[in-house]
């Protein structure tokens, strides 16, 4: 029997703004497209977290033996800067301004993108795909919009005919806005553009003489707008109804709500059934911003080349802080909570390689399976890893509770709670155990040894001043001594 029929999983659903159960639209099946990044630049720490978030989510469907389709697409054209339908596509501004090619940038971006996420321990998604390796579909979707009346051409470009569209559909149904406000807050149009309605936004734009990323299209030389490619690759990969549609929170307007216009514009029906949103990631309490310079990016925060942080963190370091908050929560990054991340993470570290050595008992003193169900329960509520993490600590007070004999499993209980612990500590939420490698171990081992007995010599000759000297400075790195009758031993 799979894992997800004993399970009530429910999701909070942005487009109803309630957690609702969730239930497949093909039984043990889940399809889940995300939004991937605009590859013209280092990957945002932020965007990190949403990436992380879905990572974890589709880590939970697939230990719940769900066959799991998950596309995360990369945009590498059409999406302008400023998220507007005027102006310069990102990538092509960053070939311009590099004189590169934008295929170079988007080779150079998306292979940054790939190392971060190996770094930080993602699974790969099932499909990957681009923006431009679908052009022919996105032409295809647009002359689909045109026939049924809902998209118009003016001067080589092509738009959405967004009033026309809300005659029959409700635009602004997910981000809670209304078309007739809308309209009305904004400016007329100064003649200048071709669109018919402030709200209508492009599929297809005419590129300028100097525009250097272009294809041809019945309508003229061009490029597709942002919105049409995720539309185009969810379908194709997804079918034109599918389970679950993620992203970042910022993409709710317009880039979702224009997904949802297109598809029921080309195929009559609403697209998606569960959309998720992952919140954003702010760096001392402030909104992070390369112009004002709170910002750091992923690598920094593993070599530790920043101003912001007191040293390097590890990426299982980072990934466990960012889960310490749900996902739909701003997280507020830094030096203080990183620091205190850091040590709850060793300290489950610590536990799990002291499950290892417990043995089993005749009786068991601890309810395992009703915490294993707490455990559940916590992913069950719309993934939420904080209570999560905050059972699996529990998980550790029972670790330090065995240890000292204080409590007992029988083999069924023990071999249960060690297979539950690693399950989620690892499977789920996907950190790892980043140990010492063994030779760097042993340098470190032999030199602390070094010094211990440095200062025993220092002790035995009275000179106490040196003696603290060595303690302090060896706690201020981390390394404690306990002194017994056996001798001084260390821990880190």
């Amino acid at each position: 029997m799979p894992l997800y029929s004993s399970q009530n999983l429910k999701i909070y659903n942005s487009l109803s703004g309630e957690k609702e159960i969730f239930t497949p639209i093909h039984e043990g099946n889940v399809g889940m497209y995300v939004c991937g990044p605009t590859v013209y630049s280092n990957v945002h720490l932020g965007n990190v977290r949403t990436f992380m978030s879905f990572d974890v989510i589709f880590r939970y469907f697939l230990h719940l033996d769900y066959k799991v389709r998950y596309v995360r697409n990369i945009t590498d054209v059409g999406h302008i800067v400023d998220d507007v339908d005027e102006g310069e596509d990102k990538i092509a501004k960053k070939a311009r301004l590099e004189q590169l090619e934008p295929m170079e940038v988007v080779q150079r971006y998306t292979v940054d993108f790939h190392d971060i996420l190996n770094e930080f321990n993602f699974l790969p998604p099932s499909i990957e795909p681009t923006a431009t390796g679908h052009i022919i579909e996105q032409i295809e979707i647009i002359k689909t919009i045109i026939d049924k009346g809902i998209g118009y051409e003016a001067n080589g470009s092509v738009y959405f005919d967004v009033v026309k569209f809300n005659e029959t559909n409700h635009y602004g149904r997910l981000s809670g806005r209304n078309i007739e406000d809308m309209l009305a807050n904004t400016r007329d149009l100064d003649g200048q553009s071709d669109k018919r309605n402030p709200q209508d936004f492009a599929l297809w734009k005419k590129a300028e003489p100097q525009h250097i990323m272009r294809w041809p299209s019945p309508w003229s030389d061009g490029f597709p707008g942002w919105h049409l490619e995720c539309t185009a690759m969810s379908t194709k990969y997804l079918g034109n109804h599918f389970d679950i549609h993620g992203g970042g929170m910022d993409l709710k307007f317009p880039h979702h709500e224009c997904e949802i216009a297109q598809n029921e514009a080309c195929t009559g029906q609403t697209p998606v059934n569960y959309w998720m949103h992952a919140n954003m990631l702010t760096l001392n309490g402030k909104k992070m911003a390369k112009s004002t310079g709170n910002n750091i990016l992923p690598r920094e925060i593993l070599t530790g080349d920043n101003t912001i942080l007191s040293k390097a963190f590890s990426a299982s370091v980072a990934r466990f802080f960012m889960l310490q908050a749900h996902y739909r929560s701003i997280l507020d990054f830094s030096d203080d909570a990183i620091v205190a991340a850091e040590k709850g993470y060793k300290r489950l570290m610590e536990a799990m390689n002291s499950l290892k050595d417990i043995t089993a008992d005749t009786k068991s003193t601890i309810d395992i399976p009703a915490w294993k169900q707490f455990c559940y329960d916590a992913m069950n509520d719309d993934f939420n890893t904080p209570i999560l993490i905050a059972q699996l600590f529990e998980g550790v007070r029972f670790i330090n509770l065995l240890k000292d004999g204080k409590e007992t499993l029988n083999n069924e209980d023990l071999k249960s709670f060690e297979k539950a612990m690693n399950n989620f500590v690892f499977e789920v939420l996907g950190l790892e155990d980043e140990k010492v490698s063994d030779s760097s171990n042993d340098k470190l081992e032999g030199t602390v040894n070094m010094l211990i007995e440095m200062r025993k010599q220092a002790r035995d000759n009275k000179n106490f001043a040196l003696s603290d000297q060595i303690r302090d400075q060896l706690i201020a790195l981390g390394i404690q001594l306990k002194d017994g009758k056996e001798g001084t031993t260390f821990s880190i």
